[in-house]
Formats: C-alpha cells, structure tokens, sequence
C-alpha cells in the first residue's frame, strides 16, 4: 500500500496593525485568528500541519524595538505549543510551530517546535542563518541556530525543518536528506522583490537535490508601522521531481493541502542516484571559512 501523506500549510495576515497596540494584544490576536484555520485542517484530514514563521505575531525585524522580545516563549513549556498540541491530539494530526525562543535573559532563538498527532512534543529546530539587512534585522533578535539540522519521526513521516533564509543555503538542505528528512517544512515570513523570483526556484531545486518533499509556508498582507512590502504568500508543496502539487494565492489568509506519496522517494532516488555520487572527500573547503 503507498504510503500518502496529506499535509498543510497555513498562511495569515496580521490582523492587528496598530503600533501602539501592545505584544500580547497582537500575540492572542494572531493566534485566535489561526485557529479557524487549524480545526478546517483538522476536519480536512490533515496529517502534518506547518505554520508560517514567527506565527503568532508580526514580522517584527524591520525594527530594532526590544519590546518584541516579549513575543518569546520557552520551549518546550511553551504556552502556545501547549495549546496546539491539544489540538493535534485532538485531530491526529503532527503540528511544525514556528515562534520566538526565549533560551535564558538575552538569549532568543528563531524556532520552530514539532508535536506529533497524539500533542507529544518531539523537538525543535533553530535557524541557523540569520539575515542582517534593511528591513530584515533578525541578528538584533535572534541568535543563529545551534542544533543543527534535525529530523524527527513523526507518526506519519519523517520530517525535517528549514527557516525563511535558510532556504538560500543548500548546505543544510543536503543535511536534512542525510539525516533521513522525507518532507522539509520551510515557514517563512518574505515580501515581494528579490526573493519573489526565487521562492519558486530554489527550494523545488532542493527537492530535486535531495529526492524529498519540500512544503513552503509564507504570510500575507502588509504589516505597519514598517511597511516594508507584500508578503506574498504563495505557500505551496513540491514534490521529489520539482513539481507544484499545490500552490496558495499571493493576498488571502488560506489553507493549502496536499497529498503526498512517499513512495515516490524511493523511485526518484533510484532514478537520481545524487547520495550515491556525492562526493564529500572533495568537499573540504565547504565547510572553512574562506574569504
């Protein structure tokens, strides 16, 4: 019998654009917004469900406010990632929720935890590439990831995760392959411009690299006071050969759904025998720090 995986992605505008409103008001609106979407996920049937980045609040990096550092949580005795895994034990169905960290005083992380379909949590994947530009100043915020780049077994597969800007770096796209990942989540919080072009060109390469799934998950609308461009949305899954199996519009909060067969895995990767022909004996400068 194939095995089929139906997953979910869920993308969301802020829908608070209040400067003045504080982090918590913004923190329980983005949440109580969501959660329509996750039980229609839930009554849809789907087995694995990905969040967008930083879910539960805005794309607070255009700013250097250290106010949002009160958007961060403890994990795994996260408030949120409590309340979500009474639901994915309620519907059977392993949840990827992106938020901010809070590892001690001073000390944040870009995170996404995974909970599997009975609410037990599993672990947590950390960002490990930061970006540091106009309109994006995530190292004021965040410390680059230290976990790697884990995997985890989830009830119905396993499962690796991939944060906005990583998505850039093919390194740890091959690492998440190597470690066994049959589906990569990547939820991300990106506007319209350079990354446009790109968001339907890397990562469908990296599903053909690597032989796995790849399930992109992006917000939507415009968030104030930065006003730093559209979020696109266009959250989509990609299947083994780079083909869209399903693609979200660019402007509405939406559920996207798929049904992913696994076992195309195993006839890709015997068609494209990329992990066979690696060659990581001529790959050490890869891994120095060159000018």
């Amino acid at each position: 019998m194939a095995r089929k995986v139906i997953g979910g992605l869920i993308q969301m505008s802020n829908p608070i654009n209040d400067p003045s409103a504080s982090v918590q008001t913004i923190r329980d609106a983005m949440f109580e917004k969501h959660l329509p979407l996750i039980e229609e996920a839930g009554k849809r049937g789907t087995q694995i469900l990905c969040l967008q980045e930083v879910f539960n609040g805005p794309y607070f990096c255009p700013s250097q406010d250290p106010k949002w550092c009160d958007l961060a949580e403890p994990i795994p005795n996260s408030p949120t990632v409590e309340r979500l895994s009474a639901y994915a034990k309620k519907y059977q169905m392993a949840m990827v929720i992106p938020i901010y960290e809070r590892e001690m005083a001073g000390v944040y992380y870009n995170t996404a935890a995974v909970v599997d379909a009975d609410g037990t949590y599993l672990g947590k994947y950390r960002k490990n590439h930061i970006p540091q530009t106009n309109g994006f100043w995530e190292k004021f915020f965040f410390k680059p990831g230290n976990l790697g780049y884990p995997t985890f077994q989830t009830r119905y597969a396993k499962i690796g995760v991939y944060i906005c800007y990583d998505r850039h770096f093919p390194e740890g796209a091959r690492l998440l392959g190597l470690n066994g990942a049959e589906i990569v989540f990547n939820p991300s919080a990106t506007v319209a411009g350079l990354s446009q072009y790109l968001w339907k060109l890397e990562q469908p390469a990296h599903a053909v690299a690597n032989g796995y799934y790849i399930a992109a998950s992006n917000r939507v609308g415009t968030e104030a006071p930065w006003n730093i461009g559209k979020f696109y949305g266009t959250s989509y899954f990609c299947d083994p050969r780079g083909q869209m199996l399903a693609v979200g519009s660019e402007d509405k909060d939406e559920l996207v759904t798929a049904e992913m067969n696994l076992d195309m895995i195993e006839e890709v990767r015997r068609t494209w025998q990329f992990y066979r022909d690696r060659r990581p004996d001529t790959y050490e400068n890869m891994v120095k720090q060159l000018p």
